[in-house]
């Protein structure tokens, strides 16, 4: 089980994040929505150990993950939003680079690497340079790099980001797959139609505080709307999308 407590992040002074709280039991996937600025990435960067909190702490089975960070890393599986990969490194390369990295033996590391780049696509310009990959290619090279090592924990910021849409349902797909093995995967995400089909609860952040959490059904009973969306804009008190639009075309046309 993975479990967030309290998680809180200052930067001079200002709460980015504000007593967070979750969990995530192996077989759930707990979508993590919010506004742009709402604290999302740095919850990300909290869970991941590229920041560390203020205040609060991160559980994993029981124990906190700060007596041995290093080896909660090896645990987990992360992709980030930003694809920032080593351009002159082929797809190969960089799988292989990731792999060592993560003490991986030769033999197995070579035999996951080609079979990942066969199924997400990528065979025939896995000798190819990254910087000459599309955005959906470094996804699936990032994904892949995710997965190598089995992790039990998967965090995921914007996945689908740059995916075509067979790749997106395969995507969505592999995530339930996942979490039938017993994986725990944490999903920040912005598009919400895919989160409500493929986490089992959301956690909705404003301003950094949490503002809901629970499962979609509650949530959607709870508020009296038909979709996470309706939930969703009237949690983190969104602009009216149609206002906006309308003033938009007002201002063009001047």
């Amino acid at each position: 089980m993975l479990e967030a407590r309290a998680l809180t992040k200052y930067y001079t002074h200002i709460p980015a994040v504000k007593d967070v709280s979750f969990t995530i039991r192996p077989g759930e996937i707990l979508g993590y929505l919010g506004p742009n600025g709402a604290g999302k990435s740095t919850t990300v960067k909290m869970m991941t150990g590229l920041i560390e909190p203020s205040q609060g702490q991160i559980f994993y089975n029981g124990r906190t993950v700060y007596d041995d960070f290093t080896a909660y890393q090896k645990k987990v599986g992360y992709v980030p939003e930003e694809p920032h990969l080593y351009p002159h490194l082929s797809g190969r390369e960089y799988l292989q680079l990731v792999g060592r990295l993560r003490g991986m033996p030769r033999p197995y590391l070579e035999f996951k690497m080609d079979e990942f780049l066969r199924l997400f696509g990528l065979w025939s310009d896995r000798l190819s340079p990254l910087s000459s990959y599309s955005k959906g290619m470094r996804q699936k090279i990032l994904l892949s790099a995710a997965l190598l090592h089995d992790p039990e924990i998967l965090i995921l910021d914007e996945p689908f980001s740059g995916l075509d849409v067979t790749s997106a349902l395969m995507l969505r797909r592999l995530l339930h797959v996942l979490a039938a093995k017993g994986k725990m995967i944490f999903y920040s995400s912005h598009v919400l139609e895919v989160v409500e089909k493929v986490c089992s609860s959301v956690l909705i952040l404003r301003k950094g505080e949490v503002v809901a959490y629970d499962s979609i059904t509650r949530l959607r009973e709870l508020m009296s709307q038909p979709s996470l969306e309706g939930v969703f804009a009237q949690l983190a008190q969104v602009d009216d999308g149609d206002a906006v639009a309308h003033r938009i075309l007002e201002v063009m046309q001047v």
